[in-house]
């Protein structure tokens, strides 16, 4: 066992907790290696079972200057840019306890690693959900979740990630346990860290509990896909957004994923309607004569037939194909989406916020269309890709004047650059 490992191993209770280099799996070993820029490997991979024993580690850390990549199971480990010179991969996923949750309130509170699927099951049970639809439910943690801001369709009526966090608790990069919010949802007490920490990659902390507002799960759901010609198309999105509707997801699909899931031809709009029976069945009616006055393809899908459908929409962009595939986020104005989206062989885009899933298939895509949406003041992030692609382009693109402001943030909370360095914009 290397010097590090036998370090912490020291001061860990589970005499399994570290996993020097060479004890790790071969595919253990490849998904870390697609988050790090680094011809050498870490140490050791580390996992703590409780929020003290993780203070401890980086505690130890900072004083020998390690440098940490924190990972939940390891599902986005490849998302965002390459972590540098990393000597300890720490893992959070036996830190997954239910710590409490407020039925009444609609709030709930868990450690960082419990993974999506199974806080939804317990959710459930309640009545309760937790509205986010994450890339990988079945493995990606709610920590891990948090750090990546990884959230899809449900933005339109819910919001993003940070929108739904009530409080979370951090280990600082020196090893002190910190918090910021509570378990209330009318909550002002202290400075709103849960945004700042909300997509920071795990640069800034390791997130270790948090606490979301929930939901009650809708009655009923049901489904309206309409396909046809983009100048069609762009108008329904129009007229959609100017209703009395309320769907709880519309996304904007291009012409080649509406064909791979078999859904007609032409460029696609697909909205969910949650509420009850009677709600769902004539607001889909309404949104389906839409279409059919503007000459596009309507279908309606019931409840029973749609969860399969919205399961396979991500996967579509978010399944591995080859070494070579890129996957990518956009951001474009709402008004420019449709234009956009014609431009895309594989993608998605959500109608009212311009975010959006792309799926590239060589490196000769990424700058024309990161200028396209750049035009029409948005932005493309590369979210996974080879190493040696991710060596060689920008994965975060122009951020305008605001690189300054987040080194000077990421010095106040990591003055030794130990937690995840190089991984989030200007090398952060």
């Amino acid at each position: 066992m290397n010097l590090i490992a036998s370090t912490l191993t020291s001061i860990l209770s589970n005499e399994n907790a570290v996993l020097s280099w060479e004890n790790l799996t071969p595919n253990q070993q490849q998904k870390i290696q697609q988050g790090i820029d680094s011809q050498s490997h870490p140490s050791c991979v580390v996992y703590p079972h409780s929020q003290a024993e993780l203070a401890a580690v980086i505690a130890i850390a900072n004083k020998h200057q390690w440098r940490v990549l924190p990972c939940g199971r390891g599902s986005k480990i490849n998302w965002g840019g390459l972590a540098k010179n990393i000597d300890i991969v720490v893992s959070t996923e036996h830190i997954n306890q239910l710590i409490e949750h407020a039925v009444g309130d609609l709030t709930v509170t868990v450690e960082a690693g419990m993974q999506f699927a199974h806080l939804q099951g317990i959710l459930a049970k309640s009545g309760q959900t937790l509205a986010l639809d994450p890339a990988e439910p079945e493995s990606a943690t709610i920590g891990g979740i948090v750090a990546t801001a990884d959230t899809g369709s449900l933005r339109q009526r819910y919001g993003g990630v940070r929108d739904q966090l009530l409080g979370i608790t951090f280990i600082r990069a020196d090893g002190q346990i910190a918090k910021a919010g509570g378990r209330v949802v009318k909550n002002v007490a202290g400075y709103d860290l849960m945004k700042l920490f909300t997509g920071a990659y795990g640069t800034l902390g390791i997130i270790t509990q948090v606490t979301f507002r929930v939901y009650p799960i809708p009655d009923t759901s049901g489904t309206v896909i309409l396909t046809g010609k983009v100048e069609l198309i762009s108008q329904a999105a129009r007229i959609l957004q100017g209703s009395e509707l309320t769907p709880t997801q519309v996304d904007l699909l291009s012409s080649k994923l509406v064909t791979n899931l078999d859904l007609g031809t032409g460029i696609g709009l697909i909205a969910r309607f949650q509420s009850v029976s009677e709600s769902v069945e004539e607001q889909s009616k309404r949104l389906l004569a839409i279409g059919e006055k503007l000459g596009l393809h309507g279908r309606i899908y019931a409840a029973n037939q749609e969860a399969d459908l919205w399961q396979r929409l991500p996967e579509q962009i978010h399944d591995p194909v080859t070494e070579s595939t890129i996957t990518c986020k956009i951001g474009v104005l709402p008004t420019q989406a449709v234009e956009i989206l014609n431009n895309i062989e594989i993608g998605l885009i959500h109608l009212s916020s311009g975010l959006g899933l792309v799926r590239l298939k060589n490196q000769e895509q990424i700058l024309p269309l990161r200028n396209l949406c750049t035009a029409n003041s948005g932005f493309l992030t590369i979210l996974s890709a080879s190493v040696e692609l991710k060596k060689n382009i920008d994965v975060w693109g122009d951020i305008g004047n605001s690189l300054a402001v987040m080194r000077g943030i990421k010095k106040q909370f990591d003055t030794q650059n130990i937690l995840s360095p190089g991984r989030f914009v200007g090398g952060i």
